[in-house]
């Protein structure tokens, strides 16, 4: 699970994104475990839910630079496209709504 958005600029809507990835990890009780992964340029956590080993996944890099992050750590972790989950903004969703879907185009 990748949070996407402008690493260290918290509290506007373009890193919601982050934001998610650290409430998930506090409730996954993973969030003093977040750590510096150099391999992919990223903050990583690892948990389990339901059975599932989870990676969660912050890019220490722009938001038009995260897919470089999540690239890397899908080769360093073995993961294929569909096992990828992104959360990140879209202006073009009133705030507070929330969509889930499958592909989806470069905006």
């Amino acid at each position: 699970v990748a949070g996407l958005g402008n690493y260290g600029l918290r509290g506007t809507r373009h890193n919601v994104g982050m934001e998610v990835l650290d409430r998930l990890a506090r409730q996954l009780a993973v969030a003093k475990g977040w750590q510096m992964d150099k391999r992919c340029c990223a903050d990583v956590a690892l948990a389990t839910a339901h059975g599932l080993e989870l990676v969660l996944l912050k890019p220490r890099r722009f938001m038009n630079l995260n897919g470089l992050s999540v690239a890397s750590a899908a080769e360093i972790y073995n993961f294929g496209p569909e096992d990828i989950y992104l959360v990140h903004d879209d202006l073009d969703k009133a705030l507070g709504k929330v969509a889930i879907k499958l592909g989806g185009s470069a905006r």
